[in-house]
């Protein structure tokens, strides 16, 4: 039997003509013979596999006919769509000769470069596949477009040997039943594009407004490669990497090239390639059919991260957010006319972020100022980016302060310090933006008027540790570095917080303490009504009821925040008690407003995206972010009854000193009313007030001739405590350049340091 094979047939003479090799054949003859049977072997097998797996296949002709994939859809919390993942996907189909040339080359050299010459399948793909198999690098290797057809019409997108042979089944009978002009036309009618679009009509529709045949060589070597990954290289989600990709693609076609449909490989010229690259591609505005993107990008990619890729894209999801459409339109609106009109203060961008104070859910969420704006990196979304807080930070210094026991009376020293703590360290001197010092002011003064010195003083009574451990439990995740990574400038915006989680951090306060992480999504149900997910609330007691409300109380106090800011700023909402507060960093890269009501909390932060400065000239609270704030707060507060922040039952009134913030001493200080935690309410006199006796020639200590002569009298003093001993050299500095020592009124506030030279006459 082994004599009929042609093989042996071509070796016999040969062998037997050789002397030298008269012991070969008889060697050689059951090895030709184990691999014949082999081979055998293996091609039945193989022929059994095949038919095997072939038999569930589905047929070839149902390329057309294959379901839909069901789109997820987003709503709103009144059921405004906001997202249609497929709301494009009519699937028009078209001809072949309905697409551009460009686009046709640029799908063959990215998808599959020898499409017109092969049968199907590439060979040396299987052997790669086989290969990282082994290696257990996954079940990869280049698909051509008669493959990803068979995949994505007919089969799953599984990474498995199983499917991989239906995959070359289906692609076989595929390739023997059409021509490549008809797969190659099936190919663009049903691959995905991403976004809304389902075929290459309705990616070119979508993202270039114009019809398939009329895309331009740099418009189809975006679009060609959006199949690979349709998420990741979309131009509305992900532009930086839709762009590269697209570079990529025309490196393919000027390099590797392409068969055409002659046979003939063809490349992109260098002219063709330089010009592709450096032509700007202009989008369609209807990507602004998308509502609200920022907040459904930041749901979207929530729900992938639960949910996975392919159950969000084709799963049929029903997502109820927690937006307000209404809110999110003129919030928006707002936003980028105010932006527009501060374009000479070098403002160049700005965000915001609505929640409910109650339950953190986010009714709003404004990115940047134009989504579709790619030149000045619309799409990134500050909501969510790191930025500095300038003083918008300094009530949660001011909050770990109450809960330490200081209250909002407790006095501070706003005189120029320097707080560095060794010979080592490098000098620290903060300044106020004004560049004056007030000297005594309390608590509530320094929060309300935001001066940067007792802010600082502040930090380092309570520890940054403790003031880090605070903003922590309030939502703000940004600052967990080693407390020493930051300093005492940290409480003046030196650590990176986002916006979401500030204005998150505020509804703390506006909810007496409790705080509810903010969230986007209420709920998910699956195409047949079935509930996959639905908020729950986990409230967390962030602050005692008394601390939230008197910082409330000190936000929303317009008389102690006038002598700075006036009664007519943009800070005050009329007819109505809100609370908010300011922040501008000191290079004037970051403005912020951040306020609150019992049901709404608004952040807003204006700047660039690069992190320029703006014009030195802005001004907190009146120019930047606080007139969008303003603004936004009045429409949310339109038709509203006035919400006042309810006094807790462990928050009372009390009479407090001016001056010293302790218990009023009648001779040195006025009287007001401040609101106190219980049991940290003033019973004593401030270890300030001094009642010494002086001589009463000279005001001095006195000798023993002027009591002798009973000369001397009582004098009450306050004497100006610096909060650590070593400022205290500052503080007396002030007090020399401040008051007179010879006025009676301000002669209080020397105290005599030596004895007097009094004499008996």
């Amino acid at each position: 039997m082994i004599k009929d094979f042609t093989f042996l047939n071509f070796l016999k003479p040969k062998l037997m003509g050789n002397k030298k090799q008269k012991g070969f054949l008889p060697k050689v003859l059951p090895v030709v013979t184990a691999l014949t049977t082999l081979l055998l072997v293996g091609s039945v097998a193989v022929l059994f596999l095949f038919t095997y797996l072939s038999r569930d296949l589905p047929s070839p002709t149902q390329l057309t006919e294959r379901p839909m994939e069901i789109s997820t859809k987003i709503y709103d919390r009144n059921g405004e769509l906001l997202y249609d993942v497929y709301a494009n996907k009519n699937r028009t189909l078209i001809t072949l000769d309905q697409v551009s040339s460009y686009l046709i080359d640029a799908t063959i050299a990215t998808e599959d470069a020898d499409f017109y010459i092969h049968h199907g399948f590439d060979v040396l793909g299987y052997v790669r596949a086989i290969r990282n198999i082994i290696l257990r690098q996954g079940l990869q290797g280049a698909s051509t477009l008669t493959q990803q057809l068979a995949k994505n019409a007919l089969l799953t997108s599984e990474r498995t040997i199983k499917r991989k042979i239906k995959e070359l089944v289906l692609t076989l009978q595929i390739e023997r039943r059409y021509s490549k002009d008809q797969i190659l036309t099936m190919y663009f009618n049903e691959a995905p594009y991403g976004s809304t679009a389902w075929g290459v009509e309705a990616a070119s529709q979508l993202f270039f407004g114009k019809k398939a045949k009329d895309l331009t060589l740099p418009e189809s070597a975006l679009i060609a490669g959006l199949p690979q990954s349709p998420t990741n290289y979309s131009p509305i989600t992900n532009p930086d990497a839709a762009k590269k990709r697209q570079q990529y693609v025309l490196k393919l076609m000027h390099e590797k090239g392409w068969v055409d449909k002659s046979g003939t490989r063809k490349y992109l010229s260098n002219e063709d390639y330089d010009k592709a690259l450096s032509e700007e591609l202009k989008f369609s505005s209807g990507l602004s059919l998308l509502k609200a993107p920022h907040f459904v990008m930041y749901v979207r990619q929530r729900l992938m991260d639960t949910f996975g890729v392919n159950l969000v894209e084709s799963g049929g999801l029903k997502v109820k957010t927690t937006l307000d459409y209404k809110i999110q339109e003129k919030a928006q609106k707002i936003l980028t006319d105010e932006v527009a009109k501060e374009a000479y203060l070098k403002v160049g961008n700005a965000s915001l972020v609505v929640l409910n104070s109650k339950t953190g859910e986010i009714l709003s969420m404004v990115g940047s100022k134009d989504f579709f704006n790619s030149t000045d990196d619309g799409q990134v979304n500050v909501s969510t980016s790191p930025r500095q807080p300038g003083s918008s930070i300094k009530p949660i210094t001011y909050a770990t302060a109450l809960k330490m026991g200081y209250t909002a009376s407790y006095p501070l020293l706003d005189v120029q310090t320097n707080f560095k703590s060794g010979d080592e360290e490098k000098d620290y001197i903060p300044k106020n933006y004004d560049g004056k010092f007030r000297g005594p002011i309390q608590m509530r003064y320094a929060l309300a008027q935001s001066v940067n010195i007792p802010a600082v003083k502040m930090l380092k009574l309570v520890g940054i540790s403790n003031m880090v451990k605070t903003a922590n439990d309030m939502g703000i995740s940004t600052l967990t570095y080693d407390p020493k990574y930051y300093g005492l400038a940290l409480t003046l915006g030196g650590g990176e917080v986002k916006l979401l989680e500030l204005t998150g951090a505020y509804t703390v306060f506006a909810n007496e303490g409790t705080y509810n992480y903010p969230y986007g999504i209420e709920s998910v149900e699956d195409q047949k009504g079935n509930i996959l997910f639905s908020h729950k609330s986990h409230p967390e007691l962030a602050l005692d009821k008394g601390t939230a409300f008197i910082i409330s109380n000190i936000l929303a106090d317009s008389d102690a925040r006038a002598p700075i800011f006036g009664y007519g700023s943009y800070l005050n909402i009329p007819k109505h008690t809100v609370a908010v507060k300011t922040g501008t960093t000191d290079d004037k890269k970051d403005n912020w407003a951040v306020g609150f009501t019992p049901t709404y909390s608004l952040g807003v932060w204006a700047g660039n995206n690069d992190g320029a400065p703006m014009d030195p000239t802005l001004a907190s609270g009146v120019t930047g972010a606080a007139p969008i704030w303003n603004l936004v707060m009045k429409e949310l507060l339109q038709d509203k009854e006035d919400e006042k922040f309810v006094q807790p039952d462990n928050v009372i009134k009390w009479t407090t000193g001016k001056l010293t913030g302790y218990k009023p001493y009648e001779k040195i200080e006025e009287e007001r009313v401040e609101y106190y935690i219980k049991g940290t309410e003033p019973l004593a006199y401030s270890p300030w007030v001094e009642i010494i006796e002086i001589c009463k020639e000279d005001n001095l200590f006195p000798n023993d001739d002027c009591k002798k002569d009973d000369n001397t009298k009582d004098k009450v003093f306050a004497h100006l405590l610096g909060e650590f001993p070593e400022w205290q050299e500052a503080v007396d500095s002030w007090v020399d350049e401040v008051y007179d020592r010879d006025s009676s009124e301000e002669s209080m506030y020397f105290p005599p340091t030596e004895k007097t030279d009094y004499s008996s006459n």
